[in-house]
């Protein structure tokens, strides 16, 4: 039978360090990877030979999920690393491939198919992308689409290699980096752009999309609706912000003592966002390829070319380049938007209905995201009950049995897992 640990050595990989690096050198690199993420996602140096200026327009909302920015070497963004850990997961969590992974060689093998699929994937979606029209060659013929998908896919190799720099000499996760980073570029952008909505100067009549240059002209004119509809997203971004960072330290932490030596001991935190914003990624992931899917196999109508359709709703498309979902199930899937100010223009059961539906597939599909990702990362009551037992230690009051510091964990993790998608899936 064909080892699959054994394709491990010719793949692309990088060492971890044989030392336990310093903080410093930790915030030096995810600086550097940082760097390196914001000048391959520009035009000016990770452009993409061979596409058409203007790539992605009607997918900017997937830019944001994924990480990515259209048109460069960063267009895939964390895509294939995402999709990969979905499949393994629900393989995994549905006991269709039946991995102990906390057997070593058994997670050695897992990481192993991971990233083959990972790279599979790589090449996978680039062709699509290219193919179906989300990354348009600027020729038609066979060398300019294969040139750009190369080009395409060797971008998401660089992300894997990134991701693994990250995690293994940096801070966090490379996903979490790069989607943070995306969402903080997108955010000051949208704030304190100088440009209008079709990249030209401001001009009489045609002022910046930068929501605070709007918010501050609508104060020297005293436009009372265009200072309500600019400070809004402004504030809720900011209360947002602060929730997260209050929640953050919520934690049940769990009394611990060493069994051998009396009067000392610990406490086990276990944090009210206990696997942490993986699970709302992979949800969210997973949206952003149906949307793409939708967006691919939607065609333009006959009597009107803005609005394309497909098996799974319309879509319709602005001057701009960038589309809107108007129906069928890609609509009630997609966040909607602006939904406070629609509710006060007049209640609507269509916006209701939509708000409910995707409210519910966020949170259902975080849900079993989250307790695959306990089970698949270590985070699970047997492993964690494993580590403390391994360094001598006990929960007081109880005897000294993995298996009784599992009981006990097994009450607040299952909970806690479940309770914080709902939280982030909210927020």
């Amino acid at each position: 039978m064909f080892n699959i640990s054994k394709i491990a050595k010719f793949l692309p990989t990088i060492e971890k360090p044989t030392y336990k690096p310093s903080l410093n050198k930790k915030l030096m690199w995810t600086g550097l990877i940082l760097v390196i993420y914001y000048l391959l996602s520009s035009q000016l140096f990770g452009h993409v030979y061979g596409v058409m200026p203007g790539a992605g327009k009607q997918f900017q909302s997937l830019q944001i999920l994924l990480g990515s920015t259209f048109g460069t070497l960063m267009t895939l963004g964390i895509g294939p690393l995402v999709t990969s850990s979905i499949i393994l997961q629900l393989l995994i969590g549905s006991k269709i491939v039946d991995w102990d992974l906390n057997d070593p060689d058994e997670k050695e093998k897992y990481e192993t198919v991971q990233k083959v699929a990972s790279i599979a994937l790589c090449f996978v979606e680039a062709s699509a992308f290219v193919l179906g029209g989300a990354v348009p060659p600027s020729s038609p013929d066979a060398f300019t689409k294969t040139i750009v998908i190369l080009q395409l896919a060797m971008g998401g190799l660089i992300v894997m290699l990134l991701d693994e720099i990250v995690s293994k000499w940096g801070i966090g996760s490379g996903i979490s980096l790069f989607i943070a980073a995306g969402v903080v570029n997108t955010i000051f952008i949208r704030l304190f752009t100088p440009f209008t909505m079709a990249g030209t100067l401001p001009t009489t009549g045609n002022p910046p999309s930068g929501i605070f240059w709007n918010f501050i002209g609508g104060l020297l004119i005293l436009n009372w609706h265009q200072i309500i509809v600019n400070l809004t997203p402004m504030i809720s971004t900011i209360v947002v912000f602060f929730i997260v960072i209050y929640t953050q330290g919520i934690s049940v932490d769990v009394p611990l003592s060493f069994s051998s030596m009396r009067g000392f001991g610990r406490r086990w935190s276990l944090k009210l966002f206990y696997t942490s914003n993986i699970p709302v990624i992979l949800t969210a992931a997973l949206l952003a390829n149906f949307q793409l899917f939708s967006g691919m196999m939607a065609r333009p109508l006959t009597n009107d070319p803005n609005t394309k359709c497909s098996i799974l709703g319309c879509v319709l498309q602005d001057a701009s380049g960038s589309s809107k979902p108007i129906s069928g199930v890609i609509y009630y899937l997609s966040a909607p938007t602006g939904f406070i100010f629609q509710l006060f223009s007049g209640l609507n059961s269509q916006l209701i209905l939509h708000a409910l539906v995707y409210m519910a597939f966020m949170v259902g599909c975080s849900i079993i995201f989250s307790v695959f990702w306990v089970s698949t990362s270590g985070m699970d009551a047997e492993s964690v009950a494993d580590q403390i037992s391994s360094i001598g230690m006990q929960i007081p009051g109880y005897r000294s049995s993995p298996q009784i510091i599992k009981e006990v964990l097994n009450r607040y993790i299952p909970p806690l897992a479940v309770l914080q998608e709902r939280v982030f899936c909210c927020l």
